[in-house]
Parts: C-alpha cells; sequence; structure tokens
C-alpha cells in the first residue's frame, strides 16, 4: 500500500473518531444541561403561608395556573393565594378555564387575592374577576371587555408573484378566515355572531362578579382600557394598591397574624441552546413562535399600540 495511500485512511479515520467523539459529547452535554424543574420554595417570612401565582403574558395555555391553583388549593399550609396578573390576555377557552379555577378556589374557602400588573386587560382582566379582591396600580392598564379575531390576507401578494391557491371543500363556511381570500358578507356575519356571543359571556361574568348594573356593563364594554384609578371608580376593581399591598389582603383574609411566608412553584426549563447562545434571545424567539402558532382564533385580548 502506498504511503499516500496509508495517510489518507489515517486521516479520515482520525476524522470519524472526532466526530464520534464530539456526537458524543454534545449529547452527553445535552442530557447534562437540558432538564427541567418544579418545585415549591418558601420566598420570604416565616409565618403562615400565603401561595403566589403568576400570570404573566399572553394566555396561550390554562394548564400550569390552572395546576398551580389545584395545588396549592389543597395544601393545608396554605391559607390564601395572591395571584399575580401582568397579561394583555389571550385565547378564550384558556381564560375561562383560569377563571373557573380562581372561583373555585375562592368558593372553597380560601381567600384569593389579584394583584395587577402594569396590564391586566381583556383576558388579563376576565381571569381576575374571580377572586375575592382586585388590587390595581393607580396606572395599571385594565378593562378591555371586548373580543377579537384577525387574520392576516396572503392572496394580493400572491397575485402579485403569480402564485394561485385553490380550494376544495364541502362547506361554504369551511375556509372562512383563510389567507388566501377576502371574508365574504355571509363570513363576516358569521365571525361576528361567534365574537358576540363569547363578548356576551365577557359581559355576563363582569357584571354577576362585580355586581354591577347591566347597562353600566354594556357602557364599559366597548375594548377600552382604563387605569386602575379609572376602573376603581367604575367598580371594576376593589381597591388600589401595589404587590404587598396584596399579599396583607390576603394575610387579613386569611386571619394571618405577622408577616406571611410566601411559596410559590419555580418551574425552569434549562435547554441546551440556552446555554449556548444565552438564555434572552432563545426565549424571545420560543415566544415568537408561542405567538404565530399557537395563537387562538377567538382572543379576549388588549391589542397594545406598537
Amino acid at each position: 500500500m502506498k504511503t499516500s495511500t496509508k495517510w489518507f485512511i489515517g486521516i479520515v479515520g482520525a476524522l470519524l473518531v472526532l466526530a464520534l467523539a464530539g456526537a458524543f459529547f454534545f449529547y452527553f452535554l445535552w442530557m447534562t444541561v437540558t432538564q427541567e424543574s418544579s418545585e415549591s420554595v418558601s420566598v420570604t417570612g416565616s409565618g403562615q403561608k400565603v401561595a403566589l401565582i403568576e400570570l404573566r403574558g399572553p394566555i396561550l395555555e390554562s394548564e400550569s395556573i390552572v395546576k398551580q391553583f389545584k395545588k396549592f388549593r389543597e395544601r393545608r399550609d396554605v391559607k390564601a393565594i395572591v395571584f399575580r396578573v401582568e397579561s394583555p390576555g389571550g385565547g378564550v377557552v384558556a381564560s375561562q378555564e383560569i377563571y373557573e379555577e380562581v372561583k373555585k378556589t375562592r368558593d372553597g374557602g380560601k381567600p384569593v387575592v389579584v394583584s395587577m400588573g402594569s396590564v391586566a386587560a381583556s383576558g388579563g382582566y376576565y381571569v381576575s374577576c374571580g377572586a375575592d379582591r382586585i388590587v390595581a396600580n393607580p396606572g395599571t392598564v385594565t378593562g378591555s371587555i371586548g373580543v377579537i379575531s384577525q387574520f392576516l390576507r396572503l392572496d394580493p401578494m400572491l397575485k402579485k408573484i403569480g402564485i394561485e391557491a385553490q380550494t376544495v371543500k364541502s362547506g361554504k363556511f369551511k375556509d372562512t378566515g383563510s389567507p388566501f381570500h377576502e371574508l365574504s358578507k355571509e363570513e363576516r356575519k358569521y365571525f361576528q355572531g361567534l365574537l358576540d356571543g363569547v363578548h356576551r359571556q365577557f359581559i355576563d361574568v363582569v357584571e354577576e362578579e362585580r355586581s354591577l348594573d347591566h347597562a353600566k356593563v354594556l357602557e364599559y364594554s366597548d375594548g377600552r382600557v382604563f387605569t386602575g384609578e379609572q376602573a376603581l371608580a367604575m367598580g371594576l376593581v376593589d381597591t388600589l394598591g401595589t404587590y404587598e399591598d396584596a399579599v396583607k389582603i390576603a394575610a387579613v383574609m386569611a386571619d394571618i397574624k405577622g408577616e406571611p411566608g410566601i411559596v410559590r412553584e419555580s418551574r425552569r426549563r434549562l435547554r441546551f441552546l440556552d446555554f449556548l447562545f444565552g438564555e434572552t434571545k432563545l426565549g424571545n424567539l420560543l415566544d415568537l413562535k408561542d405567538e404565530i402558532l399557537n395563537e387562538p382564533m377567538l382572543q379576549y385580548r388588549f391589542v397594545q399600540p406598537q
């Protein structure tokens, strides 16, 4: 065998060994770094416990919040719950499921106090309605009692580049909302009926939970947002205050003497890509993916100006 051939085989073999070693190393690193943890952690105080449940960002699902309410509702050492809401709202069904769980906890005898952050609007306000007390900051943006459904239209752009979409369907409303054609008058009427129905459900909840006159709720339910100060005057929230004020109110309602201990579920998944590129940038990309792929069709959501 020629010397050059031996060198070639040796180099190829070495590269294969390095590739296998690298693959093993990255697999090991992936398994080591990628992990998920979930635990209850005492944060402050040593007295009887108040649980903190946090809802942050758009409401795309209800499972994680519902699970926490069930968990803390059943724990005897937890005497009350503070529900921190920092959300512009989101999916109709997810918002309704969270509201029902908040209400169930309240009706079961465990006090629930909502602490509103900078934004607790639309679905963020809906889920708050199930609590015993709602505490807003004076500058909190809340309200936005309404429903929205938005659709992209791609057909004008596709026509410009010579692409045409064809659809075969078995019902005239089967592709309603498709990005490949404009909504017809019939389709708009159909969708408006859906939105009016879930809007009425929102109005009914506010009217019942806030003990407000139906005409007043209708007046407030045109999608407008209000400051916490305005919402207090309208009867949409109970008092103005901070998160700390909400904790004190919860402690008083639960008859806790002294400073309460705060427990909350700390859940964090550390991904291998976080390790490589940093947690913040990747988190933004994952949030963008959720916004695009998981966005519900019907939403209790405040569309914030850009």
